[in-house]
């Protein structure tokens, strides 16, 4: 059947005999050989880049031509000399021998072009196959990339589960099978693998749908067959979907593979965080309870009033240090379960640091506090959340930084929320710890040296902020010290001011 281009061509061709006809009708005593030759040459043209039925066509269009106005008797099909039939029959075979050549050399050339596609597409494939890292939506994700990678209307990617098919669709038009074909497929697939040199693909393919439109090619690792790829796609040959598919079968190991890994990192994380929880805590839990216990065997003997009161001060500090901690492994275990509620309520930047400064009085005894705090505008916040982080900071401010010196406290509202930053006097953060600052139990090498501690404060702090859209970041300042800085977005409004009567 022709198409738009073939009428094209077939009629240009067409012209172009007839116009060489009249032209070489108006030569003096023109030679059938030139005649013969010159048409040949429309021929060959047309051979080159049509169809060969056009070809053919125009072959024996011009056969006509040279025939009727060219060879004796003129403007009759009548060829009085013998051998004019000879050079007709011969023009006729070398025009069609010739189309058949040009066709055939371009029939190469397009599946060339096609085998070129369809490796290009298959690497594009395997390159997108490669980037998927999401474990969770990885078989969906593949379905997606052959469908647009190479523009099928309906796929999907079929895997047997323990309650029946899933189905993983690639495209808007989603394929419907019913298990039954598609175990009747499977258990096909999982027969004898042979190869077929012809169709360029191994045995095991079937077809379904009202007009067997879809075609469906076996999932294979090796020579087990993991699943089944469902797909209607008139435009590839079952070779072509046959490659398509052992992609598909590495993205599907590999998404196992990424899943297996990830579940044994997880695993060891959690060993990792079990032993690093013990070891942060068994100091940090046995020096206050050893303190506790020292307080209370001094005051049961006789001791003067002021050593007595010393004495029980020293018991109620590190209760408070242990409630401290209780607090934080809380604090830690409802960060890691995801059940922080958050509760936004209108307030000042004031508010929030002022309740973040009176939680951590204890550590800031010492350190001169400067405070400067912009209250023009109220915001729509968790101060409860809030202030716990910030007291955080503040409270690892205070402890890393030397005896008597000054920690500054900047807070105010702006276009990005609430913005609180605490400098400190200390000897500030290495280079290569601030990407790990935050990470939970961990403390550089100048905190395990100068202080104990968990590494639970600063990992607390990203938690709770994460649960409220907010971030923290530190940085070095110039002259020695740190920065932490915080920011919670949230609405904004001016301050109301209310009269009590």
């Amino acid at each position: 059947m022709f198409r738009g281009r073939d009428v094209v061509v077939l009629i240009a061709a067409l012209v172009m005999v007839a116009v060489v006809t009249l032209a070489l009708q108006r030569l003096p005593e023109v030679s059938a050989t030139t005649v013969a030759l010159a048409l040949l040459l429309i021929v060959l043209g047309t051979a080159t880049i049509g169809r060969l039925p056009i070809a053919i066509l125009v072959s024996v269009a011009a056969m006509l031509a040279f025939n009727f106005f060219f060879l004796p008797p003129v403007r009759t099909f009548t060829i009085a000399d013998p051998q004019n039939w000879i050079a007709l029959f011969a023009f006729l075979m070398v025009a069609v021998i010739a189309s058949n050549l040009s066709a055939a050399a371009q029939e190469r050339t397009r599946e060339a072009v096609a085998r070129r596609n369809e490796v290009t597409r298959l690497f594009d494939l395997t390159r997108d196959v490669l980037l998927t890292t999401d474990t969770a939506g990885a078989i969906d994700a593949v379905a997606r990339h052959v469908s647009r990678r190479f523009d099928i209307r309906r796929v999907a990617i079929c895997l047997p589960g323990d309650h029946g098919w899933q189905l993983a669709q690639g495209a808007g038009d989603a394929i419907h099978l019913e298990a039954a074909v598609l175990d009747s497929a499977f258990a096909k697939a999982r027969g004898t693998l042979e190869f077929d040199a012809r169709q360029r693909a191994y045995g095991g393919h079937a077809t379904a749908g009202a007009h067997h439109e879809i075609s469906i090619v076996p999932l294979r690792h090796g020579m087990k067959a993991v699943g089944l790829l469902a797909a209607e796609a008139p435009g590839l040959d079952i070779g072509a979907l046959d490659a398509v598919a052992g992609v598909v079968a590495i993205a599907i190991e590999r998404a196992q593979f990424l899943a297996d890994r990830d579940a044994a990192e997880l695993v060891r994380q959690k060993a990792d965080l079990a032993a690093t929880l013990l070891a942060s805590l068994s100091h940090d839990l046995r020096t206050p309870l050893t303190a506790i216990k020292v307080a209370i065997e001094n005051l049961r003997g006789e001791l003067p009033a002021a050593d007595r009161r010393s004495q029980a001060a020293a018991a109620s500090a590190e209760i408070d240090r242990l409630a401290r901690l209780v607090q934080d492994i809380l604090d830690m275990a409802r960060v890691d379960a995801g059940a922080i509620l958050v509760d936004r309520q209108w307030v000042t930047a004031s508010d929030v640091v002022d309740a973040a400064i009176a939680h951590v009085q204890h550590a800031t005894e010492g350190h001169p506090l400067d405070v400067t705090v912009t209250d023009d505008v109220e915001i729509e916040i968790d101060p409860r959340l809030t202030s716990s982080a910030l007291s955080h900071l503040i409270e690892n401010a205070a402890q890393y930084s030397a005896a008597g010196s000054e920690i500054h406290i900047v807070g105010h509202i702006n276009a990005a929320g609430l913005s609180v930053t605490v400098t400190d006097h200390g000897p500030g953060l290495e280079p290569g710890e601030l990407d790990h600052l935050f990470e939970r139990f961990y403390r550089g090498g100048a905190a395990r040296r100068a202080t104990f501690g968990t590494g639970m404060g600063l990992s607390i702090t990203r938690g709770l902020l994460a649960a409220t859209g907010g971030r923290v970041w530190a940085e070095n300042i110039p002259g020695g010290g740190a920065r932490f800085s915080l920011v919670v977005p949230g609405a904004m409004r001016a301050v109301s001011v209310v009269e009590q009567l």
